[in-house]
């Protein structure tokens, strides 16, 4: 199994960008799909994820309303709309994939895609 987020980049605050999730060796329909973020000096935190099969989401509070996750499955690609940036949005994000549920917690999670930098700045 192997997850490779992309799609980050200098976002100005206020603005958007679209972050993608792509795998192989796995089907992102039949898997759980977890969105995480670091900072510097922070540790990871949950931001969003989607279940398998009904497509259940749930956010973070810190990114409701703003961040939408979805996912195509034709593409095999589950995505991160991240909306009305702030500052604060500044890390690196990851997606994570587990066996059963939607979960922010870091530590349910099986395997882990190298992240891309988000940067959030005027």
């Amino acid at each position: 199994v192997q997850l490779q987020a992309s799609g980050g980049g200098l976002g100005q605050p206020g603005g958007s960008l679209r972050l993608s999730c792509t795998a192989s060796g796995i089907g992102l329909d039949y898997s759980n799909i977890g969105w995480f973020r670091q900072a510097p000096g922070k540790e990871r935190e949950g931001v969003s994820c989607i279940s398998s099969g009904d497509g259940y989401t749930y956010y973070a509070n810190s990114v409701k309303d703003r961040f939408t996750i979805s996912r195509d499955n034709a593409k095999n690609t589950v995505y991160l709309q991240m909306n009305d940036l702030k500052p604060e949005d500044t890390a690196v994000y990851y997606c994570a994939t587990r066996n059963s549920g939607c979960s922010l917690v870091a530590g349910h999670y099986n395997f882990w895609g190298q992240g891309t930098l988000v940067t959030v700045s005027s």
